[in-house]
């Protein structure tokens, strides 16, 4: 429950607070426009909540089902495992959907952050949110196969998480980090998420502080369907209704 729906708005609110006397980031040489911290930080928050939804909750979340026998029941039953995906996945689909609700409804009345108002923005949102999570969901079930134990799936999954956050543009401003971190992050799914939510959010002048001075939309879909293919195969290769060293 914590991590699923309120650490994003936590950490939106320690940012929001913390740096208020900063002013707006993206303003004018004569002080004026920019957007507020709170809106800057919201793109990334969504994102990060993605992430933590689907590759975080379903690690852990299988490994301890893996770990304390319940996986080896439901192997001697006739549950096929496309069903016990598809049950996990609708799962995390749920939960991302009222987290995210939560998050921007909290950036609106709290922090008076503004939305679009455009409908291929909230297009854009939905489809990058919908490849997001589904992406999310198979590394998280191939990432499941990691931990030996149930008790350290936490120890094992929740670095690599962390580790994705900051310097995937989550907590950092991505265009201040340095060229080969960026590069790094580029990777991986979530840099690719978060730019696909800060070209929703932000102002379209923003875009020029992107790798390549562009939002590169296709570029993310392209990135993230490469990653669901990925997460698809090592799901295939390493689930196991048991441990394969039981």
């Amino acid at each position: 429950m914590f991590f699923t729906f309120l650490f994003p708005i936590m950490m939106l609110s320690i940012f929001a607070v913390a740096f208020s006397n900063s002013g707006n980031v993206g303003t004018s040489p004569d002080g004026s426009g920019g957007i507020s911290l709170a809106a800057f930080y919201v793109p990334g928050m969504v994102a990060a909540g993605m992430l933590l939804s689907g590759v975080q909750n379903l690690a852990v979340d299988i490994a301890a089902e893996k770990s304390d026998g319940t996986l080896k029941r439901l192997g001697g039953t006739p549950l096929p495992v496309f069903s016990y995906f598809m049950g996990k996945i609708g799962m995390v689909f749920i939960s991302a959907t009222f987290q995210v609700a939560l998050l921007l409804l909290v950036a609106k009345v709290v922090f008076n952050v503004d939305f679009p108002t455009e409908a291929g923005k909230w297009a854009t949102f939905a489809w990058v949110f919908v490849l997001g999570v589904i992406t999310s969901c198979v590394l998280g079930i191939a990432l499941s196969a990691l931990p030996r134990t149930g008790k350290s799936a936490t120890a094992v999954v929740i670095p690599i998480v962390l580790l994705l956050q900051f310097i995937s543009g989550v907590y950092l401003d991505f265009s201040q980090l340095p060229s080969w971190l960026q590069n790094f992050a580029s990777i991986f799914p979530l840099k690719w998420m978060a730019q696909g939510m800060r070209s929703v959010f932000l102002p379209e002048g923003f875009q020029s502080l992107e790798p390549g001075g562009a939002w590169n939309l296709e570029l993310m879909a392209a990135v993230l369907a490469g990653w669901l293919v990925v997460g698809l195969i090592l799901c295939r290769l390493s689930f196991r209704w048991i441990r394969k060293d039981s």
